[in-house]
């Protein structure tokens, strides 16, 4: 009998270490190609909030922080943003940008910003053709009760600090839809990248 019971405990022990291997590695993405440290930022088109053009080249001349997030349904990109805000001023006194990059309507998140009356800048990938180009399609990630508004497929959160040649220096892609990077380990990338 000790030998059945030791046999199921077993089994019970590879099935949790099976489902904990799982949930871990299922969340992780590999950086694409396009946006692995030491390459340049692609260029790209999107709308700035006044519905404007914006490309990524205006970036160069400055260092800066792109972030690229869900959109104001998600409640993890909007705490997400609350979070940035304590460091806002730190990274604009370096010098840098800070861009947050979103597929659909900004509302929500312009609404955090102006509450911690911070200056972001609000980038709009409405058609996705952006999120595409850079390898960080969700296909099926809006949940079922936002999608009739906001589409099916949205954004992998991400984050990038870029030096002020439009190099980049430093990639985070969330490993889960609810984790997002640390703002005080992108200051000190971005510390690092000033003395490059």
């Amino acid at each position: 009998m000790s030998t059945t019971i030791l046999a199921i405990a077993a089994g019970i022990v590879v099935v949790l270490l099976g489902a904990w291997i799982w949930v871990v590695r299922r969340g992780r993405r590999p950086v694409p190609g396009p946006l692995r440290p030491g390459r340049p930022l692609p260029d790209f088109h999107a709308t700035d909030e006044q519905g404007d053009p914006v490309r990524s080249t205006a970036l160069h001349g400055s260092p800066a922080v792109v972030l690229f997030v869900r959109g104001n349904w998600c409640p993890f990109c909007s705490a997400q943003v609350a979070n940035l805000t304590k460091y806002y001023k730190d990274i604009v006194d370096l010098g840098a940008r800070l861009v947050l990059l979103t597929p659909k309507p900004l509302e929500t998140t312009r609404r955090v910003a102006r509450f911690f009356e911070v200056e972001f800048e609000f980038w709009l990938d409405d058609s996705l053709v952006v999120t595409e180009q850079l390898g960080l399609l969700l296909e099926g990630g809006v949940p079922s009760n936002y999608s009739k508004e906001y589409g099916r497929d949205t954004i992998w959160p991400t984050a990038l600090v870029v030096d002020s040649a439009g190099i980049i220096r430093y990639t985070e892609l969330s490993r889960h839809i609810s984790d997002r990077p640390d703002p005080e380990l992108l200051l000190r990338e971005l510390k690092k990248t000033l003395k490059i």
